[in-house]
């Protein structure tokens, strides 16, 4: 009976799982380019609303460490600034550069749009999607 419960907490929390991607597909694409080099990207600035996603997370990572050793404290508070971002975008506390601030301006707040659970999810996904990528 016990083994049961847990099968069926365990399926249950997998079919409610929320997946980031598409978190992001249905409410960050519209604005966020998936994957691009910094040269395309430069040669069609013009055509962008927003910086792409690819950059974004950099951005983020270049700016997010502590001397911590262990990577999990890093990706941890990338993971806390994307959720709150998310909620409550700032200019005061951007970790855009200067040229894509002047450009895009800050993104308008999705507080009312996601969920506590999309908003970890998306965090999550755009802080490993990127793992290895460079812009």
């Amino acid at each position: 009976m016990r083994k049961l419960l847990l099968s069926t907490v365990v399926l249950a929390t997998s079919l409610f799982a929320v997946d980031g991607y598409e978190v992001y597909k249905k409410n960050c694409k519209v604005c966020h380019v998936e994957m691009m080099s910094k040269e395309y990207a430069l040669k069609h600035i013009n055509e962008l609303s927003a910086p792409p996603m690819v950059e974004v997370s950099a951005r983020l990572k270049e700016n997010i460490k502590t001397t911590d050793e262990e990577d999990d404290v890093d990706r941890h508070l990338f993971i806390l600034f994307v959720k709150d971002y998310i909620t409550h975008p700032n200019l005061d506390y951007s970790m855009c550069n200067a040229g894509a601030i002047e450009k895009f301006g800050t993104m308008p707040p999705l507080k009312a749009k996601l969920s506590e659970a999309e908003k970890q999810a998306v965090a999550e996904w755009l802080y490993d999607r990127y793992e290895n990528a460079q812009f």
